[in-house]
């Protein structure tokens, strides 16, 4: 390293004094050093515009422009900063050696000067000025690699929701889709056969009617036999029965329509699709959560839809980010819950809003709302992050306002972003494009 220094280091000697300027040269010559001297301030900042030395001898003392002020400019260059200033001075006061050090000089040689001790400190410092470089340099790599490394993990993480995600709608979609479709022949048989079993009950009962008009006194075994099944309790209840099994397949029938309406496994390429049914889809599916519990009464659902046209999207995965925040709302009530007694609650009711509207000729917005406890706006930009909760160990895994997010931003071109309310809780906003050719135009 001495030797690499010798070699090639260059040395400016600024002094006024000449006697100085040739001793000084002499000795840095014959170690082998690039000499290059200057008599003022002035010439030497002139001189490092053509040419950067390695190193500066700086004597303080000078006409013009000191050595205190050449320090000054030199530093306030950033081509110059970083070349190491050694003050030559005969000023030995501890506040002049203070005030070269604030302006950036690395050493001090007191004048009369011994030439071994100059030499030293000149190796000293290019030796220091040499691994001061290579440090910036390793640095200046180590942060690229840094760089690269953490491009890596967030590429790795985008993979990883991506396959996720691709899963998760597949076995969502499919475990839905498998559901509904094992439930819809049976039911459809049910379904068709009702209307027959209510028409030969009409017909039966009205039989019944015309033996109890033509044979008024029944034979006792025939009363016997009224009294014991409570005949009348019977015709009267069998009709409820048979309307209430009738209810009850059309609502299966509505969870089938809708758990198809939600999966959309046959529409996994973009098509104009009704938003509203996609939502409604998601809130039968949910139904359950929003019923009554013994810890807190229904949560209210408010829809606020507007006229909306046909929205062009890749339907399967829109219903998942509905599912999604739905979901998250669902979950921030019962958290609130947990501080409120039922009487409480009932006062000041759980509720979800979903509003939709147009927003211009293009774009149209999904609002959906609830009066939980909301999130702190120093987590807000975080919410989206993934594997990112607010929710307790073991009750999120971060993954589903991240997918979301990819869903809506990346897969459709729009934008999801959250807001809070005049109230407590939190509203998340859905814009999307209604023609997807517009985002990819965009």
């Amino acid at each position: 390293m001495n030797s690499e220094i010798q070699a090639n280091g260059t040395i400016l000697i600024v002094d006024d004094n000449s006697a100085n300027l040739g001793v000084l040269s002499d000795a840095l010559s014959q170690e082998g050093f690039e000499v290059r001297v200057a008599k003022s301030g002035k010439m030497a900042l002139e001189r490092v515009k053509y040419a950067l030395p390695d190193l500066i001898l700086l004597d303080v003392m000078m006409p013009e422009i000191d050595g205190f002020e050449t320090c000054r400019r030199l530093q306030a260059n950033p081509e110059t900063k970083q070349i190491p200033i050694i003050f030559m001075t005969a000023l030995s006061d501890t506040a002049n050696k203070v005030e070269g050090f604030k302006l950036g000089a690395v050493d001090y040689i007191t004048k009369p000067f011994q030439q071994e001790e100059v030499l030293a400190r000149v190796k000293l410092h290019l030796k220091l000025h040499v691994l001061a470089d290579k440090l910036e340099e390793k640095n200046t790599l180590l942060e690229q690699k840094v760089l690269e490394v953490s491009q890596a993990y967030e590429d790795l993480q985008q993979m990883q929701l991506k396959l996720i995600q691709s899963e998760k709608m597949s076995g969502l979609g499919q475990m839905a889709a498998g559901i509904a479709h094992e439930i819809n022949n049976p039911i459809n048989f049910i379904s068709g056969n009702l209307g027959y079993a209510q028409e030969y009950a009409h017909n039966l009962l009205k039989i019944i009617h015309l033996y109890q008009e033509d044979y008024v006194n029944p034979t006792p075994r025939i009363q016997a036999a009224m009294d014991e099944i409570e005949l009348e309790f019977v015709e009267e209840d069998f009709i409820k029965v048979l309307n209430s099994i009738n209810l009850g397949t059309q609502r299966i029938q509505e969870i089938v329509k809708s758990m198809r309406i939600f999966s959309r496994l046959d529409e996994a390429d973009v098509k104009a699709v009704n938003i509203h049914e996609g939502i409604d889809s998601t809130l039968t599916i949910l139904h359950h959560r929003f019923k009554a519990k013994p810890e807190h009464p229904e949560i209210e659902v408010v829809k606020n839809y507007g006229q909306l046209p046909p929205v062009e999207c890749h339907a399967g995965q829109l219903n998942q980010v509905f599912m999604n925040i739905l979901s998250n709302a669902i979950d921030a009530l019962d958290e609130s819950n947990q501080d409120r007694s039922f009487a409480e609650i009932k006062q000041h009711p759980n509720r979800i809003e979903i509003s939709t509207k147009v927003i211009d000729e293009n774009w149209v917005a999904i609002y959906i709302s609830d009066n939980g406890r909301g999130v702190c706006e120093t987590l807000q930009p975080k919410l989206f992050d993934p594997f990112f909760t607010t929710k307790p160990i073991g009750k999120g895994t971060g993954l589903g306002l991240s997918i979301s997010y990819q869903i809506i931003v990346e897969k459709h071109g729009g934008r999801l972003y959250c807001q809070p309310i005049s109230e407590k809780g939190i509203e998340f906003v859905i814009e999307i494009p209604i023609r997807q050719q517009v985002c990819q135009s965009a």
